[in-house]
Formats: C-alpha cells, structure tokens, sequence
C-alpha cells in the first residue's frame, strides 16, 4: 500500500504555515529559503528571509549589489559562503536567464552553490515538476516505514533519490505535495531521537514499528565536529568583527578576536581562500 494519500491528507491537516508556502510565493523566494534553510532551523531562517527579499526582491537586485552587502546580511545564520553562492546565483540568474530562475533541474544545478537537493526543490516547489526532493527528513521517514531501519544510515543521493521516486503519485500536483508531506512527517511527528508514533498518521504501515523498533546496526554517517572551539567558531568570530565595520579591520585589531594565534591564522586564511574576505593596504574587508 502506498503512504503517500495518507500523508498527504495528514500534512492538508497539519502543516505548519511557512512563508515559502503562501500563495504567490515566487521562485526566486524559494531558492533564497531553500538555500537559507540548509543547516539553519526554520525559526532562525524566517526573520532573515524576510529581510533579504525586502532588500533584494529579485535576482537582478542581489546581483547589482556588492558580494560583501550579501555576507554582511547573511549575518549569523552559519555556513557565510551560502551567502557568496547565492550572490554569484543571482548574477548567473541575471546575465544568462534574463533574471528568472530557471525551472529545470540541469539548469538549476549549474548555479553556484545549488546542489541536487535544492534544484528538485525549486524545480518542485516553485514550478511544479514532478521529481522526488529528499532531504534528511525524508530519509528517515523512508528508512522506517518502507525499510524497517531505525536510521537511513549513510546518504546516496542515487539510492535516495530511487527509494523516494518508488513512492512519488503520478500525478504532479499529488507528487509535489507528498514532497513536502514527508518532510513535515519527518520534521514534526517522525523525529530522529524522539518519533511521535502515537501521532503518526502512517503508524499502521511503518515496518519500524510493526517489526518491534528494532536498534539501527548499519553503517553511520560521520558524526559532525563539535562547534566550540572549532576553526568554524573563530571564521564565525571574524566575520563579525568585518560585519560590525565600515572600513578595513587591521590585522592586530582581528588578533584580538581569538587567543590563539595559530589557529586564528589558519581560520583567516581559509576566509581569504574562500572569498569571504579579502586583504588591502588598510587592513581586512568583506568583498566588494
């Protein structure tokens, strides 16, 4: 039996009200929250969003902008070099699609920056193509109903993008919906440390579930470094220091940032390589 016109009837129920899925919400707004919402939880992404499109509602106004405009308003939402990506996105959407994204999936995925998750995603949610879009959430919800595994192990893009497509409607419409259905299953009810099954709407049907919740003994994916203390906290830490200035930073100024000079320096020039920062006479800057 299918899952997906349970899933879909429980997400028409139950889905949370999200800004990227209101009416008239265009394409260019969902690729700027699909690249937002990679690694940053929804609450923190929302506020951001809103700002961002306010300031550059299309990509032609992000393009006219200046590299370091987009970083300095990325501001703590994590991973700075999306920032660049989607800058170099808007510029790319700008001279060679006459300042619309694109709706297929080749073209998307030869933005900078976009990767195979977020080209299905506009391509979906925005134009309504029919493909499967599968992200973490999904994975799991996969993983335990279909397969019986407690966690869906290590990603394969090839296999993952498969298990989903077994399971997508025919129709475009349906298949679209039950994208997002199953990754609000995962995100809301079938959570990775405590899954709501009492709440499921697909309880019945979950192999996990019916087999005993069976221990996951496969193979697992990396377990991510701890932030504190960590060169991503001090790249973080000198951004801030370059956001909160008008005017080129000396570089005793950015020692001041960390104590540990070493790794400071390591963590400067990994900015430096990628473009998030650049060096002058006067001392360090964002790009222009």
């Amino acid at each position: 039996m299918s899952i997906a016109p349970t899933v879909n009837e429980w997400f028409l129920a139950n889905r949370r009200d999200l800004p990227w899925r209101g009416e008239g919400f265009g394409a260019w707004g969902i690729l700027v929250s699909e690249i937002m919402l990679q690694q940053t939880p929804v609450v923190r992404v929302i506020p951001r969003l809103e700002e961002w499109l306010a300031r550059w509602p299309t990509p032609a106004a992000l393009a006219a902008a200046p590299a370091g405009d987009a970083v300095r308003a990325w501001e703590r939402l994590g991973y700075p070099r999306r920032a660049l990506n989607l800058h170099a996105a808007a510029v790319a959407i700008t001279e060679l699609h006459g300042g619309v994204v694109p709706p297929d999936v080749p073209a998307l995925l030869a933005l900078p920056g976009v990767g195979e998750y977020t080209a299905r995603a506009v391509a979906v949610f925005a134009y309504g193509r029919r493909h499967p879009v599968v992200d973490t959430n999904v994975r799991r919800v996969i993983a335990r109903a279909v397969d019986g595994q407690a966690s869906p192990g290590v990603p394969s893009t090839r296999r993952d993008l498969a298990a989903m497509e077994a399971l997508l409607p025919e129709d475009a419409e349906d298949a679209r919906l039950f994208n997002a259905a199953a990754m609000e299953l995962g995100a809301l009810v079938c959570t990775a440390r405590a899954p709501r099954c009492a709440a499921c709407p697909i309880a019945h049907l979950c192999r996990w579930r019916l087999d005993g919740y069976p221990p996951y003994l496969g193979v697992r994916a990396p377990a991510q470094k701890q932030y504190e203390g960590s060169d991503r906290q001090v790249r973080g830490l000198l951004l801030a220091e370059l956001r909160a200035s008008d005017i080129p930073v000396s570089a005793a100024e950015l020692a001041t940032v960390w104590p540990d000079a070493a790794q400071l320096s390591r963590a400067l020039a990994g900015l430096l390589a990628d473009g998030l920062v650049v060096s002058g006479d006067d001392g360090y800057e964002l790009p222009g």
